[in-house]
Protein backbone atom coordinates (compact mmCIF):
# COMPACT_ATOMS: atom_id res chain seq x y z
CA UNK A 1 0.00 0.00 0.00
CA UNK A 2 2.81 2.38 1.14
CA UNK A 3 4.71 1.84 -2.63
CA UNK A 4 1.55 2.48 -4.50
CA UNK A 5 0.89 5.71 -2.93
CA UNK A 6 4.57 6.59 -3.05
CA UNK A 7 3.83 5.97 -6.62
CA UNK A 8 1.10 7.94 -6.62
CA UNK A 9 2.87 11.13 -4.73
CA UNK A 10 6.13 10.60 -7.08
CA UNK A 11 3.41 10.57 -10.45
CA UNK A 12 1.61 13.79 -9.32
CA UNK A 13 5.18 15.45 -8.61
CA UNK A 14 6.20 14.78 -12.40
CA UNK A 15 2.79 16.14 -13.86
CA UNK A 16 3.40 19.43 -11.88
CA UNK A 17 6.70 19.05 -12.91
CA UNK A 18 5.94 19.10 -16.98
CA UNK A 19 3.37 21.88 -16.23
CA UNK A 20 5.88 23.92 -14.77
CA UNK A 21 8.36 23.51 -18.11
CA UNK A 22 10.55 21.04 -15.90
CA UNK A 23 11.47 23.35 -13.25
CA UNK A 24 11.21 22.11 -9.91
CA UNK A 25 9.21 23.06 -7.39
CA UNK A 26 10.26 24.32 -3.57
CA UNK A 27 8.23 22.03 -1.29
CA UNK A 28 7.59 18.92 -4.07
CA UNK A 29 9.19 15.55 -3.32
CA UNK A 30 9.85 14.14 -6.79
CA UNK A 31 11.48 10.97 -5.62
CA UNK A 32 10.80 9.89 -2.28
CA UNK A 33 12.03 6.92 -2.23
CA UNK A 34 15.47 7.98 -3.14
CA UNK A 35 15.96 11.34 -1.22
CA UNK A 36 18.67 12.26 1.04
CA UNK A 37 17.67 12.45 4.70
CA UNK A 38 18.40 14.86 7.15
CA UNK A 39 21.94 14.27 8.43
CA UNK A 40 22.16 12.26 5.37
CA UNK A 41 25.66 11.92 3.30
CA UNK A 42 26.07 10.80 0.04
CA UNK A 43 29.98 9.75 1.02
CA UNK A 44 30.61 7.02 4.05
CA UNK A 45 31.35 9.02 7.27
CA UNK A 46 35.17 9.88 7.59
CA UNK A 47 36.83 9.46 11.24
CA UNK A 48 37.99 13.13 10.83
CA UNK A 49 34.80 14.46 10.16
CA UNK A 50 34.49 13.77 13.76
CA UNK A 51 35.20 16.71 16.58
CA UNK A 52 36.36 14.61 19.02
CA UNK A 53 37.85 11.76 17.11
CA UNK A 54 40.82 14.88 15.49
CA UNK A 55 41.30 16.19 18.85
CA UNK A 56 42.63 13.05 20.05
CA UNK A 57 44.52 12.24 17.19
CA UNK A 58 45.61 15.87 16.86
CA UNK A 59 46.15 17.43 20.30
CA UNK A 60 46.36 14.61 22.47
CA UNK A 61 48.46 12.12 20.09
CA UNK A 62 50.03 15.17 18.94
CA UNK A 63 50.34 13.36 15.39
CA UNK A 64 50.61 16.09 12.32
CA UNK A 65 48.13 17.09 9.56
CA UNK A 66 50.11 15.16 7.33
CA UNK A 67 50.51 11.97 9.46
CA UNK A 68 46.61 11.88 9.31
CA UNK A 69 46.32 12.66 6.38
CA UNK A 70 48.70 9.40 5.13
CA UNK A 71 46.81 7.30 7.72
CA UNK A 72 43.28 8.13 6.46
CA UNK A 73 44.69 8.17 2.41
CA UNK A 74 43.35 11.69 2.17
CA UNK A 75 45.08 15.00 1.13
CA UNK A 76 46.45 17.00 3.93
CA UNK A 77 44.76 19.78 2.87
CA UNK A 78 41.57 18.26 4.22
CA UNK A 79 42.49 17.82 7.60
CA UNK A 80 43.54 21.53 7.77
CA UNK A 81 40.22 22.38 6.73
CA UNK A 82 38.79 20.02 9.17
CA UNK A 83 40.41 21.55 12.53
CA UNK A 84 39.23 24.69 11.25
CA UNK A 85 35.82 23.87 10.40
CA UNK A 86 35.70 21.82 14.03
CA UNK A 87 37.48 24.83 16.06
CA UNK A 88 40.60 22.81 16.56
CA UNK A 89 43.49 25.13 17.93
CA UNK A 90 46.44 24.86 15.26
CA UNK A 91 49.68 23.74 16.72
CA UNK A 92 51.94 27.03 16.88
CA UNK A 93 55.26 26.74 15.15
CA UNK A 94 56.68 27.68 18.58
CA UNK A 95 54.99 24.43 19.97
CA UNK A 96 56.06 22.66 17.24
CA UNK A 97 59.91 23.23 17.53
CA UNK A 98 59.87 22.62 21.17
CA UNK A 99 58.96 18.48 20.19
CA UNK A 100 60.14 18.09 16.73
CA UNK A 101 63.35 16.35 15.89
CA UNK A 102 65.92 18.49 13.57
CA UNK A 103 69.24 16.43 14.04
CA UNK A 104 71.63 15.37 15.60
CA UNK A 105 73.66 18.67 17.15
CA UNK A 106 77.79 18.98 17.80
CA UNK A 107 80.06 16.14 17.38
CA UNK A 108 77.13 13.61 17.19
CA UNK A 109 76.14 14.70 13.75
CA UNK A 110 78.05 12.94 10.81
CA UNK A 111 78.82 16.34 8.93
CA UNK A 112 80.49 17.87 12.44
CA UNK A 113 83.76 19.21 11.23
CA UNK A 114 83.71 18.42 7.59
CA UNK A 115 85.30 21.58 5.97
CA UNK A 116 86.40 21.83 2.25
CA UNK A 117 86.47 18.99 0.44
CA UNK A 118 85.08 16.99 2.61
CA UNK A 119 81.65 19.03 2.29
CA UNK A 120 78.97 18.08 0.15
CA UNK A 121 78.35 21.58 -0.52
CA UNK A 122 82.03 22.79 -1.07
CA UNK A 123 81.89 24.66 -4.68
CA UNK A 124 85.52 24.41 -5.49
CA UNK A 125 86.68 27.12 -3.22
CA UNK A 126 85.02 30.13 -4.55
CA UNK A 127 83.89 31.56 -1.33
CA UNK A 128 86.04 34.29 0.13
CA UNK A 129 88.44 33.44 2.70
CA UNK A 130 87.12 35.38 5.66
CA UNK A 131 83.40 33.94 4.89
CA UNK A 132 84.78 30.67 4.80
CA UNK A 133 86.89 30.95 8.08
CA UNK A 134 83.07 32.54 10.39
CA UNK A 135 81.22 29.55 8.77
CA UNK A 136 83.45 26.92 10.23
CA UNK A 137 82.48 25.42 13.27
CA UNK A 138 86.11 26.55 15.54
CA UNK A 139 84.92 30.04 14.55
CA UNK A 140 81.43 29.52 16.06
CA UNK A 141 82.43 27.56 19.14
CA UNK A 142 85.47 30.47 19.83
CA UNK A 143 82.98 33.51 19.25
CA UNK A 144 80.30 31.51 21.69
CA UNK A 145 83.37 31.45 23.90
CA UNK A 146 83.79 35.35 23.88
CA UNK A 147 80.13 36.05 24.61
CA UNK A 148 80.14 34.07 27.47
CA UNK A 149 83.55 35.50 28.71
CA UNK A 150 82.29 39.06 28.10
CA UNK A 151 79.28 38.50 30.14
CA UNK A 152 77.30 39.14 26.39
CA UNK A 153 77.44 42.97 26.96
CA UNK A 154 78.98 45.40 25.03
CA UNK A 155 82.81 45.82 26.38
CA UNK A 156 82.27 49.59 25.09
CA UNK A 157 78.62 51.24 26.30
CA UNK A 158 77.76 48.21 28.42
CA UNK A 159 74.62 47.33 26.54
CA UNK A 160 73.20 43.74 26.42
CA UNK A 161 71.87 41.78 23.40
CA UNK A 162 68.69 43.71 21.66
CA UNK A 163 66.46 42.81 18.67
CA UNK A 164 67.68 45.84 16.17
CA UNK A 165 71.28 46.23 18.15
CA UNK A 166 73.32 42.84 17.63
CA UNK A 167 76.45 41.90 20.00
CA UNK A 168 79.67 41.20 17.61
CA UNK A 169 82.93 39.53 18.27
CA UNK A 170 85.33 42.20 16.86
CA UNK A 171 88.66 41.87 16.39
CA UNK A 172 90.76 44.84 17.81
CA UNK A 173 93.82 44.21 15.70
CA UNK A 174 92.38 43.60 11.90
CA UNK A 175 91.63 40.65 10.46
CA UNK A 176 93.14 41.20 6.88
CA UNK A 177 96.09 42.86 8.75
CA UNK A 178 96.95 40.16 11.52
CA UNK A 179 96.00 36.55 10.56
CA UNK A 180 97.78 35.18 12.98
CA UNK A 181 95.86 36.70 15.50
CA UNK A 182 92.70 35.78 13.96
CA UNK A 183 91.65 33.21 16.33
CA UNK A 184 93.50 34.68 19.21
CA UNK A 185 90.93 35.04 22.47
CA UNK A 186 93.22 38.37 23.76
CA UNK A 187 92.32 39.83 20.59
CA UNK A 188 89.01 39.20 20.44
CA UNK A 189 86.46 41.51 22.39
CA UNK A 190 82.45 41.69 21.98
CA UNK A 191 81.22 45.30 20.67
CA UNK A 192 77.34 46.36 20.19
CA UNK A 193 76.20 46.89 16.61
CA UNK A 194 76.57 50.44 16.80
CA UNK A 195 79.83 50.95 18.44
CA UNK A 196 81.24 48.26 15.92
CA UNK A 197 80.26 50.60 13.34
CA UNK A 198 81.62 53.47 15.25
CA UNK A 199 85.46 51.70 15.61
CA UNK A 200 85.05 51.29 12.01
CA UNK A 201 84.30 54.74 11.21
CA UNK A 202 87.15 55.88 13.13
CA UNK A 203 89.79 53.03 11.16
CA UNK A 204 88.81 54.84 8.43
Amino acid sequence: MEDITNRIICGDALMELKRNKGKFMHGIHYSPETEFQKGQHWRKPKPYWNKDWLWEEYRKKKKSAKQIAEEQGCKQNNIIYFLAKLHIPIWTMKEIRTRKYWGSPGEVNGMFGKTGKLNPHWNGGHCPERQSKYARTEWKKLAKSILKRDDYKCQNCGTSQMYKNHLIVHHKKPWSRYPELRFEPSNLIVLCESCHKLVHKKRR
